[in-house]
């Protein structure tokens, strides 16, 4: 995990040929040595710290089942800031008085344990930015119909797949993920057109979007996060889908009955593609949003927690049509049990 001050993303497309600069440091320091950095004008850099990534798991623990091993591992005692400058004559300058400036701080805070401090310099292609971006992102079909899209490209579509335009350089849900690639799936089986959607967990809005694109007469999309608001309704955009298609909120439907209330209605499909310790409370007032013909479509579900939802979802009146499996995740389409 990393964690950011500004998108790499940016870095990327403003610096075509850079050097990268990587500063040892460690978790005590790291603020610091963030200030100073910003005084000297460095406003993009990113942080590698195994302290901050553990609290950001544990701040965010109802969002993850499990974090990948590797991950831990590669974080293990790392602290670190990473910066990027644009390689030029004054460059050689510019990477000793950030020395200078660092070996500062020893002096001025002499109790705060920095670590090293060793500044060390890789020079970074821009070819090899240019491969890694594009391998990244690429068109990707899913399912029958569907192709989602980086916004700038224009491929070749002789399928005439319904396009899903997205940026990546915003954070999260570009399709790439199994959980959502089964919903999206389970959409082309869902969406017959003028359908009402409620998509739980929003994110970036790929789900609302591809439902409203699918024919879908409307989707409203929700996120605790307020920054999936901002970044749903400007994929929207992207998409040619505006307000009189698509709303975007945030709020907690599990936590805030006045959020519930608000968003009181019945609709055709809801979506939540989150994980196994949301969808399980969130069972518990999804019968509120359906009728009598509507499905709700979960997934995001390790195959160890399947049982679980399922036993959440009968628990709390509703049947299960359907379940699919891809990798270790699950996706489950249930309804309300027949009176």
């Amino acid at each position: 995990m990393q964690f950011e001050r500004s998108p790499a993303s940016e870095i990327g497309r403003i610096i075509m040929q850079w050097i990268e600069l990587t500063i040892k440091t460690t978790p005590a320091a790291i603020d610091l040595v963030c200030d100073r950095l910003t005084v000297l004008g460095f406003d993009s850099f990113i942080i590698d710290d195994q302290e901050q990534f553990h609290d950001f798991l544990e701040q965010n623990r109802q969002y993850w089942d499990y974090v990948d091993e590797g991950l831990e591992k590669q974080m293990e005692g790392l602290s670190q800031i990473r910066l990027y400058l644009e390689q030029s004559a004054s460059a050689p300058e510019t990477i000793e008085g950030l020395k200078s400036q660092l070996a500062a701080l020893r002096t001025q805070y002499p109790s705060v344990d920095f670590g090293s401090l060793d500044v060390q310099l890789a020079n970074v292609k821009d070819e090899d930015w240019e491969n890694n971006w594009k391998q990244y992102y690429q068109p990707l079909p899913i399912g029958e119909k569907l192709l989602v899209v980086p916004e700038w490209l224009h491929p070749e579509n002789p399928e005439n797949r319904v396009e899903v335009l997205l940026d990546p350089g915003m954070i999260f849900g570009t399709g790439a993920h199994a959980s959502t690639q089964m919903c999206m799936r389970e959409l082309e089986r869902a969406i017959q057109g003028g359908e009402q959607v409620l998509d739980l967990g929003s994110g970036s809005g790929i789900l609302s979007i591809t439902a409203v694109l699918l024919g879908a007469a409307h989707a409203t999309g929700v996120d605790i996060d307020p920054k999936a608001e901002d970044i749903a309704r400007e994929n929207a955009a992207i998409n040619q889908i505006f307000s009189d298609r698509f709303t975007a909120v945030t709020g907690d439907v599990i936590g805030d009955r006045a959020m519930m209330e608000s968003l009181k209605g019945h609709y055709d499909v809801v979506l939540a593609n989150i994980v196994a310790d949301v969808i399980i409370p969130l069972s518990r007032v999804v019968p509120e949003f359906l009728q009598e013909d509507s499905i709700f479509i979960c997934s995001g579900i390790l195959n160890t927690r399947l049982d679980e939802v399922l036993a959440a979802l009968e628990k709390n009146g509703l049947q299960i049509l359907s379940s699919e499996q891809q990798e270790d995740w699950c996706r489950v389409t249930a309804a309300l049990l027949e009176a």
